[in-house]
């Protein structure tokens, strides 16, 4: 029996009682735009900073930060879409047809990413908050044919797509403009109604599915329509959030994934006729090990090196 060193490196959790902060965040007093920010903080380190929750609050709270730094959450106001994502029912550019009345979209007040059309604009479109309550109209889709159908009934855009599911395809996606005008003779006069075009909201660089936000009062509010779609955490106010236009430069936040070493002792049992001195035997039973421990549920890409002792040796 051969007594061996074993020197571990693992991105993620190991079985057993050790602790670690999920983000190392690296605060850095060098202003830059959102955009430019994001790019340094990928370049060198993970990505600018994900704040899953008070603890993480806490711990920026504990550090040097300037009174306003960017995070990672921002608003993604360019990634409007259909309900209906089935590709087979777009052609030749179809899913990208807009008809936004002028100045729109403008994601007025901060809260708008639902699309209405209204029967007084001429069958332009403007984006509005997804909880107002007006009618919508359905499609009904069979094969190569659509019908559209108005619903005498106001409910907000969620409430519209899960009745429009439940009864008919879809909230209505508008194709090109010989189909808006279909649409437009469905509406009542003065009336206003959904239709399927809606966009993701606020949402973290890194994809993270983190649903904490720590927003100041009326806040995210897009101030005078200024595109205040990145955020940064605010000092002055404890570390609330507050939305920014992305242009504007301030101190940042990064994080990076922190790296646990861990110094396992191990015993080796094996042919004694095994060269542990070669190194392609030493490879060999490092990657032996490496899949144990992927068999052993440890996440991430654990690296493994051995480690000499004092007198230059691996084992005795």
């Amino acid at each position: 029996m051969e007594r061996l060193f074993l020197y571990l490196i693992a991105a993620s959790a190991l079985c057993g009682p050790f602790s670690l902060a999920k983000h190392h965040y690296l605060v850095f007093n060098e202003t830059k735009t959102w955009t430019e920010a994001q790019s340094f903080c990928r370049e060198k380190y993970a990505d600018l900073a994900t704040v899953d929750n008070m603890e993480d609050m806490n711990i920026l709270k504990g550090l040097a930060v300037p009174e306003t730094a960017w995070i990672g959450l921002y608003d993604d106001v360019n990634s409007w879409k259909w309900s209906m994502s089935d590709p087979n029912f777009y052609k030749n550019g179809d899913a990208n047809f807009r008809n936004w009345k002028v100045g729109e979209p403008n994601n007025d007040n901060g809260h708008e990413s639902c699309t209405m059309v209204n029967s007084l604009d001429n069958g332009k479109w403007n984006d509005v908050p997804c909880n107002i309550l007006i009618e919508p109209i359905c499609c009904n889709v069979t094969g190569l044919n659509v019908t559209f159908v108005y619903i005498n009934k106001s409910m907000n855009w969620s409430e519209a797509l899960r009745f429009c599911r439940e009864h008919h395809t879809d909230l209505v996606s508008v194709r090109n403009m010989e189909e808006n005008q279909k649409i437009m003779k469905l509406i009542p006069a003065g009336k206003s109604v959904w239709i399927g075009l809606y966009r993701d909201t606020w949402k973290w660089a890194d994809g993270s599915n983190s649903s904490f936000r720590n927003w100041r009062d009326f806040k995210p509010n897009n101030n005078l329509r200024q595109n205040e779609s990145c955020a940064v955490t605010y000092f002055g106010k404890s570390g609330q959030w507050d939305d920014r236009n992305c242009d504007n430069k301030y101190a940042f936040i990064c994080y990076a994934v922190p790296m646990k070493k861990y110094q396992l002792k191990l015993k080796l049992q094996g042919n004694s006729s095994l060269n542990l001195t070669d190194p392609v035997v030493l490879e060999g039973i490092l990657r032996e090990l490496k899949q144990r421990l992927k068999d052993q549920g440890v996440d991430g890409e654990p690296k493994l090196s051995w480690k000499k002792q004092s007198n230059g040796k691996i084992f005795n």
